[in-house]
């Protein structure tokens, strides 16, 4: 049950009396967040969320969680985030955005658990909501956390061939930190040209704060790779 909370009259009643739609007050909380007034989109938010509105479930919870405009709460957020995940969303409409970002969250916070909080760590629960974004939302992200997960085996066993599997599909949707991944595993298992090539195709494309971790897997991979084996794979990675 989310937190009961006024809304001001003024956005919250029409000149009829009857109450404005949840699309109607999660655009007043919208336009109230641009324009500073947080105290007012919170509460636009809050009542939009308590009749069914996705998207104002997901802004309250991510105001929660970075402590925008409210006192940051990772629980708050999580029990947000847990029943925009549980109530789902159509399949086609808006609604499945806010529940994929809503699933990433909710594995993130897992993953580490919250302290001071009844969430603590569940790696293997987090790898599954991963899971569940990869595969029925094709989230790029949660596809490159879950390839970082089996790579590693944490949450479950390490399988390579799947951590391949789904660096892969996000590294084809131009996720950065994918391709480096995908290198890195393609270099470490002899295809020494074709890994340092992808490795370095991504370091050049590659963007703070994830640069700096490229950077490393690349000039890691570059110190041990022979002469020949450098020169063949700069030049495949400059004619991409």
């Amino acid at each position: 049950m989310l937190a009961a909370a006024g809304v001001n009259p003024c956005f919250a009643q029409s000149k009829d009396g009857d109450q404005k739609s949840p699309w109607m007050l999660f655009r007043f909380g919208f336009s109230a967040y641009k324009d500073g007034r947080k105290d007012e989109a919170l509460k636009a938010y809050r009542d939009a969320a308590e009749r069914g509105h996705a998207g104002a479930r997901w802004k309250l919870a991510t105001m929660y969680a970075s402590g925008d405009g409210v006192q940051e709460d990772d629980y708050e957020a999580f029990r947000l985030y847990e029943g925009l995940v549980n109530e789902g969303a159509a399949p086609g409409t808006r609604d499945e955005t806010f529940v994929a970002h809503a699933l990433m969250s909710l594995a993130n916070y897992l993953r580490r658990g919250i302290p001071n909080s009844p969430i603590s760590a569940d790696p293997m629960r987090a790898r599954q909501l991963f899971l569940q974004a990869a595969s029925q939302f094709g989230d790029a992200d949660a596809q490159f956390e879950l390839g970082r997960m089996y790579l590693t085996g944490e949450g479950g066993p390490a399988d390579p061939v799947q951590a391949a599997r789904w660096f892969n599909l996000a590294a084809h949707k131009g996720h950065v930190g994918s391709e480096a991944m995908l290198g890195k595993i393609l270099f470490d298992s002899g295809k020494t040209v074709r890994g340092l090539s992808i490795l370095t195709t991504a370091l050049d494309k590659a963007k703070d704060p994830e640069r700096h971790w490229i950077r490393a897997l690349q000039e890691e991979a570059f110190a041990v790779a022979s002469e020949a084996d450098r020169r063949t794979a700069i030049a495949l990675a400059a004619q991409n």
